[in-house]
């Protein structure tokens, strides 16, 4: 059976939302639930914020997006946001619009292009009267009295602390926050995965998958001592015919290396 890329994000059941928020550093209280994925998490965060009303979840998931914003995959969030509700990618296009510097946002911040939302259902224009507007959303379309969404970085982890809890954040930070650095977070995990099996949990293409699997080999000595195997006895060979041809003509005699197999090298 061919293989098909997958683009639905998983999102969290409502009874599992508070562990998958503790699970990328929003700190709740409760038992975290273990590397969830950071676009799918992040995603059914602002469901339940814009949808469902839940202001609290959505203060800590504001404050999160300031400090983890590097870190996350915007390609894919900006893919996943495209199907969601108006007052959803309103918020997304907010923040997006907030981070002009970043150009990995600009697709996302015109997710929404309707007219201006404002944030609470009841009571909207007079806290704004009374208290101004926040100005993280200013740029958006979606109107936020100050004081509404708490920011409180206590509320939140720091990238280190993050960094060590969940494993593909961790690689984000090394790799970037690519795919690429969500499959090699599984394959620490589980090393004989297929590369379909790593498409299919990281939402990553076969192509990168493969590629990610093959160098996470080479990484771990496999693939060296594979290639080296293959190649050892031609490059002996080849050293030899040019020692000989290099005696044979007087020339200076120089001692050649066995050669670096072309998949090892640059590109």
């Amino acid at each position: 059976m061919a293989f098909r890329r997958s683009t639905e994000p998983a999102i969290p059941a409502r009874s599992d939302l508070t562990a998958a928020m503790i699970g990328i550093g929003m700190l709740f209280g409760g038992t975290p639930l273990p590397s969830p994925n950071i676009e799918d998490t992040i995603l059914a965060t602002s469901v339940e914020g814009m949808d469902r009303g839940d202001l609290r979840v959505l203060s800590v998931l504001t404050t999160w997006i300031g400090i983890h914003a590097p870190y996350v995959n915007v390609d894919r969030l900006t893919k996943i946001v495209a199907g969601a509700s108006p007052r959803v990618r309103a918020y997304w296009s907010s923040v997006a619009a907030g981070r002009p510097a970043d150009r990995r946002f600009r697709r996302l911040a015109v997710a929404y292009t309707g007219p201006r939302l404002e944030l609470l259902r009841v009571g909207n224009d007079t806290q704004l009267r009374r208290k101004g507007a926040d100005t993280r959303f200013a740029a958006g379309p979606v109107v936020v009295p100050a004081g509404t969404l708490r920011d409180r970085v206590a509320d939140v982890m720091t990238p280190d602390e993050l960094a060590a809890r969940h494993d593909a954040y961790r690689w984000r930070v090394i790799i970037g926050p690519s795919y690429r650095a969500d499959v090699w977070a599984a394959l620490e995990a589980d090393p004989k995965a297929k590369p379909a099996d790593l498409a299919r949990r990281t939402y990553a293409s076969f192509a990168t998958a493969w590629t990610a699997r093959r160098d996470h080999r080479v990484v771990a000595g496999g693939g060296i001592r594979a290639l080296s195997g293959a190649t050892a006895t031609a490059g002996t060979r080849a050293v030899r015919r040019r020692t000989t041809s290099a005696r044979s003509s007087g020339g200076l005699f120089l001692r050649m290396a066995t050669p670096i197999p072309q998949a090892l090298r640059a590109e």
